[in-house]
């Protein structure tokens, strides 16, 4: 099977996941297709459906495994044997990080909104927010409220869509993204 973009390649569920990934980000998922992506592969958009039964699932295939993947940066900074606080500073670091090393799948799991997605969309971004919010709470100095763990998220969250498509590594503002992770610490403090 050949590949438009990626030259000849066998056709297999990441392949598509990869194809579908560009697709969103640079057309919305409003203007993507089963066939636009079975176009970018050179296979027919019958062949796609053997892996994903619709565009939704496709989605929701995606957003998962990007929550996996923040999971795993989340749980690889609880691990390390650092103390409390800069566990804290490496989970805070860690989200900014993520956000603006995996940008496509960032945009993906945070920014796409729409209404034939949004049921699929309860359980990881949940089960993944929760995890950070327990996180968060267990690893500050003084009792946090949920609106101030939330309140830190969305300075975080803010953080990453501010700087989203107008960089092209985290290293241009990881200078800005120790000091805002700084700021943010003096909330969690006694």
């Amino acid at each position: 099977m050949k590949n438009n973009k990626m030259g000849k390649t066998e056709l297999t569920r990441q392949v598509i996941m990869e194809v579908a990934r560009e697709l969103l980000i640079e057309k919305g998922y409003t203007n993507v297709s089963m066939r636009l992506i079975a176009n970018e592969i050179n296979c027919s958009h019958g062949a796609i459906y053997y892996y994903f039964k619709n565009k939704a699932e496709l989605f929701y295939a995606l957003v998962e495994e990007h929550f996996l993947m923040l999971d795993q940066k989340m749980t690889e900074v609880i691990v390390d044997s650092c103390d409390r606080k800069e566990k804290l500073r490496r989970l805070l670091l860690g989200f900014i990080e993520f956000g603006l090393t995996n940008q496509g799948h960032y945009e993906i799991m945070f920014l796409i909104k729409d209404e034939e997605v949004l049921h699929f969309l309860n359980k990881s971004p949940s089960k993944t927010y929760e995890k950070f919010a327990n996180y968060v709470a267990e690893l500050s100095d003084r009792q946090l409220t949920i609106k101030e763990i939330w309140s830190i998220f969305l300075s975080l969250h803010g953080f990453v869509t501010h700087y989203l498509r107008h960089i092209v590594s985290f290293s241009e503002v990881e200078d800005m993204a120790n000091s805002h992770v700084a700021m943010l610490l003096k909330w969690t403090e006694n």
